[in-house]
């Protein structure tokens, strides 16, 4: 297995907006040890309330998880697919008892103890896997118009305008239309992966290219105060709400032998 540790944080900007509707966070499971969690959600509509919910909704989802020994692919992508589908049954829920219907977008990621990474995404947010400077994934709408083309039996323009259509609105909380969710994995992670969790306020005003270069030379914490600067700049006072998780895999530290630090100690 390849060593690595992982370097993570999260950041956020609220740009022209008069609220930040967007929320992220990074867990550690209650009941699975050296796994992980990020989480990003993005309110479309109805404020805040549809991202937090994303985010109560994937804590304790994950806090129940329970691998056991060597969990699959296939159920550690059912986990996210429960948490999209919980969050939003209880959307249309309180949407029945209120005047607005709150929509959130949907990006989650879970890294393993055994150096394996699954991701699922609903909506406009994206998930980026860097190696090094190298993007090698980027979610996109293509699945979802595809399955619209498939199953729905859509006109390709069509399926192509599905964000100016109510009935066709991919997002967690749409009364008219179940969401799509669309999963990924990677095995056999090793220090020089980078994952971006990214809200459509940020990865707009960046190619794959710039993205890859400012998170492969800085930790998440640098490259976050880079990227918020750049894109507040870029947006020249139009831009909406900018939120990030940064996942990064590098090579642990060097272990000083004993016998150094003693010397050490003796030269002191």
């Amino acid at each position: 297995m390849n060593v690595y540790k992982i370097e993570a944080g999260t950041a956020q900007h609220i740009g022209n907006r008069p609220e930040q509707t967007n929320r992220t966070a990074l867990f550690t499971g209650a009941r699975a040890p050296g796994y992980m969690m990020a989480v990003l959600a993005d309110g479309v509509s109805g404020g805040s309330s549809a991202s937090d919910q994303a985010l109560l909704t994937a804590k304790q989802q994950f806090d129940l998880f329970k691998p056991g020994d060597d969990p699959s692919i296939e159920r550690l992508q059912a986990l996210l697919r429960d948490i999209v589908l919980e969050t939003h049954a209880v959307l249309k829920l309180n949407a029945m008892t209120s005047t607005s219907e709150p929509h959130a977008t949907f990006v989650g990621l879970v890294i393993t103890p055994k150096g394996t990474a699954v991701w699922a995404h609903v909506g406009d947010s994206r998930l980026y896997r860097f190696v090094r400077a190298e993007c090698v994934v980027r979610t996109s709408d293509v699945p979802y118009i595809e399955h619209l083309v498939g199953t729905d039996k859509l006109p390709l323009e069509a399926a192509k305008n599905h964000r100016h259509s109510k009935l066709l609105f991919n997002v967690l909380g749409n009364s008219r239309k179940e969401p799509f969710v669309a999963v990924g994995h990677h095995e056999n992670l090793a220090a020089g992966d980078t994952f971006l969790l990214a809200s459509d306020g940020l990865w707009h005003f960046f190619t794959d290219a710039e993205l890859g270069a400012v998170t492969s030379k800085n930790t998440p914490r640098q490259a976050s105060e880079l990227l918020i600067n750049k894109a507040v700049e870029r947006a020249q006072g139009k831009g909406g709400n900018c939120t990030m998780a940064i996942v990064k895999l590098v090579k642990p530290p060097k272990e000083v032998p004993n016998y150094t630090v003693e010397r050490m100690r003796r030269a002191v």
